[in-house]
């Protein structure tokens, strides 16, 4: 029997072809364009050109990005974060380090790292000044609850855009010793950082034996601690499952290549069951949380977030066989 067939045969559910082009049509008539041609190229051979054009909506003259990419915060100039954000766009769609996009947003990356703590800032000051999602707001040493969120992913990409032994590289590998030192001595971390730090392993694999040579400990040894924090921090009682804004196992697992599936096989095609039970009859999935202040702001954000949520989802759908092919 065909092994696509089988897989097909064991899921409960799919999502099917028709389900697909409802997200596409909620994307056209509520959301970015942003959204829009990510869902395009991921799913109907649309180009990186006008994801990159997309994205150029969102950048700044200084190279970095900012206007609202990440819908919980609206701070129209750059920010480390907001610049994330565009990163992870970008790495998906494989752009390279010739693309003037990402150039750009490396020197920006370049001129706001400090070098006196090894890190970027993960929010600025000026975010206040706009609609925000209150675990945005800016106070006076809220850098220590964010430690290395997005820092390590940051540090990561200047040496996956940049050339070998280049002063931008030297900046990433500076960021990356005191992020791996303060990593090997956690024993429990957000969700949010420890995906940063999932990112930053899969990119910098190919520098394993530069990472070695720096620091006193192996590849498999950051990789297997990474992995370790992701495993204890899962929700791993069902039953609780959708009551809260909890970690769950597709927050760590983007397909069956991943290291941590073999822990969580079951668990992730029960997570991916559940949210085929949340999934919308317009193609999208809410978000599980509020900002409780800036009303009319929010309900943009949810909508641009349902967006988001929906073409992210479809890609782990599709990385696990549950999307129907046409």
């Amino acid at each position: 029997m065909d092994v696509q067939k089988l897989e097909r045969e064991i899921h409960l559910h799919m999502i099917s072809a028709n389900q697909l082009s409802h997200t596409k049509e909620f994307l056209l008539k509520n959301c970015r364009q942003l959204e829009i041609t990510r869902f395009e190229y991921l799913f109907e051979d649309g180009s990186k050109d006008a994801v990159i054009r997309s994205l150029k909506e969102f950048q700044n003259d200084d190279g970095g990005f900012g206007h609202g990419i990440e819908p919980d915060f609206w701070l129209p100039s750059s920010s480390p974060m907001a610049t994330w954000a565009a990163g992870q766009i970008l790495k998906e769609i494989e752009a390279d380090k010739e693309e003037p996009m990402v150039k750009s947003m490396v020197n920006y990356l370049i001129n706001t790292f400090d070098h006196r703590v090894g890190k970027w800032a993960s929010i600025l000051e000026e975010t206040n000044n706009y609609p925000h999602a209150p675990w945005w707001h800016w106070t006076e040493g809220v850098q220590d609850n964010w430690s290395f969120n997005p820092s390590i992913e940051l540090a990561a990409n200047l040496i996956h855009w940049s050339n070998p032994d280049s002063k931008t590289a030297e900046i990433g590998w500076k960021s990356i010793k005191h992020a791996v030192t303060y990593l090997m001595n956690q024993r429990e971390m957000d969700k949010h950082e420890i995906n940063n730090f999932q990112q930053f392993i899969k990119i910098i694999k190919l520098e394993q034996s530069k990472l070695e040579a720096l620091l006193p400990y192996s590849f498999y040894q950051i990789a297997e601690h990474i992995m370790n924090l992701a495993f204890d921090c899962i929700n791993k009682d069902k039953s609780s499952w959708g009551s809260g804004y909890e970690p769950l196992p597709l927050d760590f697992v983007q397909s069956p290549s991943d290291a941590l599936y073999n822990r969580l096989d079951t668990l992730v095609e029960q997570n991916l069951d559940f949210y085929l039970s949340q999934m919308l009859d317009e193609g999208t999935w809410d978000i599980s949380w509020e900002w409780g202040s800036y009303p009319q702001e929010f309900e943009v954000a949810r909508t641009y977030w349902k967006g988001i949520l929906a073409v992210d989802r479809l890609k782990q759908f599709r990385a696990f066989g549950y999307l129907e092919e046409a």
